[in-house]
């Protein structure tokens, strides 16, 4: 028997989806993409790391991170949810110089991406800014603040970076889960600032 209360007519409400999003955590060999990663991601994150051993020697650049022993060799992944609205997927590239032909292929689909720069290596940091320029792809720049490493001011790093005045640069920790979050964030809203200033289709 059919309840008095059941409207065939009206139909269930659809669950509203979570816009999801590409982001790409990117930067030199070392700089903190994995640890990034890890921090911030609500779910176990994939790691591709593998030891680094002798038969890496004279090919990979260890200068500034010699206790470094393991590398990512193809991606790190990882999620956060922002809110009800917005799902965050990031991919952490590789480091290394024989790996960069990947990143092209990571990058296919992203919105956005946020290079890591370490202050004791600054000019690491680069080629993955020219990556971004050269594609057109809106990026951040997050300082990881190093223990021990020299301390500048945003200024002084977007000088020595050759930086634009609309790229956002910022400090952090990449061991830290609020630093991290803050980072994306910035970047999130640099992406709707960005999307605000492109001129609308005719």
């Amino acid at each position: 028997m059919a309840s008095e209360s059941f409207d065939p007519t009206r139909s269930a409400a659809t669950p509203q989806l979570a816009a999801s999003v590409k982001i790409l955590i990117a930067g030199g060999f070392g700089v903190g993409k994995t640890t990034m990663v890890s921090s911030i991601s609500e779910v176990a994150p994939l790691r591709t790391e593998e030891l680094i051993t002798e038969v890496s020697t004279g090919i990979d650049d260890l200068s500034g991170v010699e206790q470094k022993t393991t590398t990512t060799v193809a991606l790190d992944f990882g999620r956060i949810t922002i809110d009800q609205d917005l799902v965050l997927y990031l991919f952490g590239t590789p480091g290394q110089d024989r790996f960069w032909f990947l990143w092209d292929e990571l990058s296919r689909g992203a919105l956005g991406a946020i290079v890591i720069a370490d202050t004791r290596r600054l000019d690491n940091s680069f080629a993955a800014v020219d990556f971004f320029e050269r594609r057109g792809l809106p990026f951040l720049v997050a300082v990881n603040c190093f223990d021990g490493a020299p301390v500048y001011t945003i200024n002084e790093v977007r000088d020595a970076l050759d930086l634009d005045n609309h790229i956002p640069v910022m400090l952090c920790d990449a061991r830290d889960r609020t630093s991290c979050k803050d980072v994306l964030l910035n970047l999130v809203q640099h992406l709707i600032e960005r999307a605000g200033r492109a001129p609308v289709a005719t």
